[in-house]
């Protein structure tokens, strides 16, 4: 009796732009009340699901990101990508794809990335005659490897809500984090030689040597954290609590940015923007907890095997209602709305959920470039005092390229399963 008048609320409260959490939080509280069962239920369960070990690794590799983009990490970071790739044509596209796939390896954000790239970049390439549009969209797009370039916070939420191994959902992400890079340089260098974009000088060799030098403990960070989850010697929520730590030293110590007397603000600023994620988790799983208990999941599950619908037809639908939800919802309520629905059809098809995994990374990462709600195009305009539409303008190519990549992941699952099956053996 509490499913139709959910539907109408959850849809009320979304049209008239209601945070999601609130949407996911009254939808099911009320479905509670009207089914007569007490809402201590509800909160006890949204507790025992948050009560999670891997779960504490978000706020801590949000922090990680706080202290690197305040801390002059991504400014190291972006000089040396400038002495290794600034003199193509683009050069300073370039750096910007090369930075943000190593920012990726311990921010685990794409709107962190983003931003930490837009506030060196931007102005960089004004001076540098870059046409706006252009400059925004390939920040823009190269600002979503943080959720496919391991660590990544959607990745750990999936694996918390589908118990899939982290470590595993991390090297998927590799290759593809790679082949997405690989595509967003080949539309630069498409553009590059087509408007006749500036080229950085060439660094004298003293120059390359101090620059690198300089960088070389930034750099050392990705290689620690994963390091370490991969061999197996921390947990990934004590890898983020390590490149919290580590962040917070070099940005003390080695590039002397902040003081110890500025950490506690900056921390407090994480802890907030982190936040904001966890009460969409914490709603999100009290709304698939009544959404499991209302049968939805065994009728649409039943639908489906009745229809005889195959695994590629399956994972084609699934595509397109991903891309569309990205253009009215963001990355986390994506993920935890649709994830209660699709788990027990993944696995009656008998999908790898790494596999599926990526597929959904890279839906979030379009969702996070197209109108209206795409963050991070509100967060470049914001920054830049630009207005969206040349944001959206400048990320096209680059979506075109995702779109590309996207139909490769989908239908060949060999270029997500091939590092983690190498690694830790194929699952079964």
């Amino acid at each position: 009796m509490s499913v139709p008048i959910a539907a109408v609320l959850f849809i009320f409260l979304l049209v008239f732009g209601a945070p999601i959490f609130l949407v996911l939080g009254m939808v099911a509280g009320v479905s509670y009340s009207l089914d007569g069962r007490p809402l201590i239920g509800l909160a006890q369960k949204i507790i025992d699901e948050m009560n999670s070990p891997t779960l504490v690794a978000v706020p801590l590799f949000v922090m990680a990101a706080r202290v690197m983009d305040t801390g002059g990490i991504s400014r190291a970071l972006i000089d040396a990508a400038s002495t290794w790739v600034g003199q193509a044509r683009g050069g300073l596209a370039f750096v910007c794809v090369v930075t943000c796939t190593i920012f990726a390896a311990i921010s685990g954000s794409s709107v962190a990335t983003a931003l930490a790239m837009a506030v060196i970049l931007v102005p960089a390439m004004a001076s540098r005659g870059y046409p706006r549009p252009f400059t925004l969209g390939v920040i823009g797009a190269s600002g979503t490897l943080g959720i496919l370039i391991p660590p990544s916070l959607p990745m750990i939420v999936y694996a918390v809500i589908t118990d899939t191994s982290i470590a595993r959902l991390f090297l998927a992400g590799v290759i593809p984090g790679l082949l997405q890079a690989g595509l967003f340089m080949a539309v630069i260098l498409f553009i590059a030689r087509k408007e006749k974009l500036p080229r950085e000088p060439r660094p004298s060799f003293k120059t390359f040597v101090r620059t690198n030098r300089i960088a070389l403990p930034a750099l050392m960070l990705p290689v620690i954290v994963l390091g370490g989850i991969y061999s197996g010697i921390v947990t990934v929520s004590e890898a983020a609590g390590l490149s919290t730590a580590l962040a917070i030293l070099l940005a003390i110590y080695v590039y002397r940015q902040i003081k110890w007397s500025d950490v506690p603000t900056i921390l407090a600023q994480a802890i907030r923007s982190s936040a904001t994620i966890m009460i969409i988790v914490a709603m999100a799983f009290g709304f698939s907890h009544w959404l499991t208990e209302t049968g939805l999941t065994r009728t649409l599950l039943d639908w489906v095997t009745q229809s005889g619908m195959s695994k590629w037809q399956f994972l084609l639908v699934i595509n397109v209602i991903l891309l569309m939800l990205g253009m009215i919802l963001e990355v986390f309520a994506t993920l935890l709305l649709t994830l209660p629905l699709i788990v027990p059809i993944m696995i009656a098809l008998e999908i790898d959920p790494v596999h599926f995994a990526i597929m959904m990374i890279i839906n979030m990462e379009l969702g996070l470039l197209t109108p209206p709600i795409g963050l991070n195009l509100f967060v470049l305009a914001n920054a830049s005092k630009a207005k969206v539409g040349e944001v959206v303008k400048g990320v096209l190519p680059f979506i075109f390229a995702m779109l590309v990549l996207l139909i490769l992941i989908t239908f060949i699952p060999t270029i997500s399963t091939f590092l983690p099956n190498m690694v830790y053996g194929v699952s079964k």
